[in-house]
């Protein structure tokens, strides 16, 4: 299936080039410093392009930012920036391991296999699935399963989104990429991330009942393809 993509300047079409993809910020130093902080309070720290946060079963419950007026480096807690806000408008003189502790406990009841449907468990569900297989890498054959950088970062919390782990599959690092929900745009997200990382090897991992004849066919398209692997377990 020859594609060829053009772009208009003026009145005349020129051959459209790929634009380079970003290179990930590395994590200021007075920032990694928080990572003790997020591990005390029992989330699991998490970098992706220069951004510390911490999560509970792929839920983002903090971030460490930097004061825009004073420069002063601190974890706030919270699902989102307006989770965040409020809660320190609500609890700032908490202190912070024992307010994560508190957000860490409440996520986790509803982050758990098996847990009823809440608001909780249906945000970052493609997060939810990464972190089930870093614990269970044999649900997808693997062993040494380990987060890594999406290409692009994560515009929000709220939106569903894929993300990023790599994986030693048949003797071979491979790039997985975790996807809930019918994505047709899986497919060039997986050939970016394996990219940014470079690795040839790709597969991309979702629930049974995403697994569509239409993305194999849109894998298949690419060089090397790119393989879907269903999983049967619910999601946490």
């Amino acid at each position: 299936m020859p594609v060829t993509v053009w772009r208009v300047d003026g009145r005349v079409l020129l051959p459209a080039a790929a634009e380079p993809l970003p290179i990930p910020p590395t994590l200021p130093d007075d920032h990694r410093s928080m990572i003790a902080i997020i591990l005390a309070g029992g989330a699991d720290p998490v970098v992706e392009h220069g951004v510390l946060t911490g999560e509970v079963h792929g839920l983002e419950v903090c971030r460490v930012v930097t004061d825009a007026e004073t420069g002063e480096v601190r974890l706030e807690v919270g699902i989102g920036a307006h989770d965040r806000e409020t809660f320190q408008l609500l609890h700032g003189d908490r202190p912070t391991i024992e307010a994560l502790a508190s957000v860490v406990r409440t996520v986790a009841t509803h982050r758990r296999a098996g847990a009823v449907g809440h608001p909780l468990n249906r945000l970052a569900q493609a997060r939810a699935l990464r972190t089930r297989l870093i614990s269970e890498p044999a649900l997808i054959a693997a062993t040494d399963v380990v987060a890594a950088e999406p290409p692009l970062p994560r515009r929000n919390v709220k939106d569903p989104a894929p993300c990023v782990a790599t994986a030693v599959r048949d003797a071979t690092r491979t790039v997985v990429v975790c996807s809930v929900g019918v994505d047709l745009d899986i497919v060039p997200f997986a050939v970016d991330a394996r990219a940014a990382l470079g690795r040839d090897h790709c597969i991309v991992v979702v629930p049974r009942r995403d697994d569509l004849d239409i993305q194999h066919r849109l894998g298949a398209l690419a060089s090397p393809p790119i393989a879907f692997v269903p999983i049967d377990r619910a999601l946490a």
